[in-house]
């Protein structure tokens, strides 16, 4: 989430006349994040997130709107979208498609406890249980297809080092299928910025805009990899071990899926240090914006690589 576009009080003002949500108070964008532009938006009958897409176009927008509602009205602690006038979820505004959604209670956190890991698990095993009643479909935009062009676009920026690190992995995970593993619909991009959480209560997952169709046990490997991350990138068995068996008290993995545990956090790693690599190297203009380090991620693929085979799932 980030102010890309900047939006005026009075164009606000009118875009809020096609919603029955009363007048605005105030509103004020926000910086965490990277994709598109927020600004939090309060009126007199509550508190929003509105959102203008940067790089979604308004054909794909209908499939994460209408998953946000399918998910909060399944008991996901999720955001549902604000219907406008006649029913609709998305609208234009500066000429770039905009949702408003409800404004969740809770803050992100900055050091889970095995408290949060757990609630955290529990909702994710449930999202990915309710997830399979979604009737849309979206693959994934950047699963190992995008891996290989991004590696293309940046591999002239990199050090040495960086590059045999990706070329290494790359050719690691091209040697791995997973036709066998579950899928279903994942978030995809579970990391502590788009969870909100009132102590240790679990009060919103936000920021469907990854989400999409793709192996289950990937979704976890995200998720895991950032929640439950020591400050040398190992993992954390406590954290881990909540995580895992709260997951489980939704849905249990199956044999294969255990097997492929070791694989999957590398793919998780790999995949966000190529999107911060990129993100450093080919910065996006904005008002306000905020740019994550890859360094961070890169530190994570060599711990899953130098422990690979040796983490296993219960």
């Amino acid at each position: 989430m980030s102010v890309y576009t900047r939006v005026e009080k009075d164009e606000l003002e009118a875009f809020l006349l096609h919603y029955q949500l009363g007048h605005l108070v105030q509103f004020a964008g926000i910086t965490a994040g990277i994709e598109n532009t927020n600004y939090f938006v309060t009126t007199s009958t509550g508190e929003y997130v509105l959102t203008l897409f940067e790089t979604l176009t308004s054909k794909e927008l209908p499939y994460f709107l209408d998953l946000m509602a399918h998910l909060a009205e399944h008991q996901v602690p999720s955001a549902h979208p604000m219907p406008d006038e006649n029913n609709n979820y998305l609208r234009t505004l500066k000429q770039k498609p905009t949702a408003l959604v409800q404004k969740l209670r809770g803050r992100n956190v900055d050091h889970a406890t095995t408290a949060q890991c757990a609630a955290l698990g529990k909702a994710l095993g449930h999202l990915h249980v309710v997830g399979q009643k979604f009737t849309g479909h979206r693959e994934n935009q950047r699963g190992p297809h995008w891996w290989i062009t991004t590696h293309k676009e940046i591999q002239h920026k990199l050090s040495t080092s960086e590059q045999t690190l990706l070329l290494d992995e790359l050719k690691f995970q091209q040697q791995h299928r997973h036709d066998a593993l579950p899928v279903g619909i994942i978030h995809a991009d579970l990391f502590r910025d788009n969870a909100l959480f009132i102590g240790d209560e679990l009060t919103g997952i936000i920021d469907f805009y990854y989400a999409c169709k793709d192996v289950l046990l990937y979704d976890v490997a995200i998720t895991v990899n950032d929640w439950c991350c020591n400050d040398n990138a190992s993992l954390d068995q406590s954290r881990l071990n909540a995580f895992i068996n709260a997951y489980q008290t939704e849905r249990q993995f199956t044999p294969d899926e255990k097997l492929a545990w070791p694989v999957m956090l590398r793919a998780a790693a790999l995949r966000f240090w190529l999107s911060r690599l990129k993100d450093k190297h080919f910065p996006r203009e904005g008002e306000m914006t905020h740019i994550k380090d890859p360094v961070v991620f890169e530190e994570i693929l060599r711990k899953r690589i130098q422990l690979s085979g040796s983490e296993h799932l219960k």
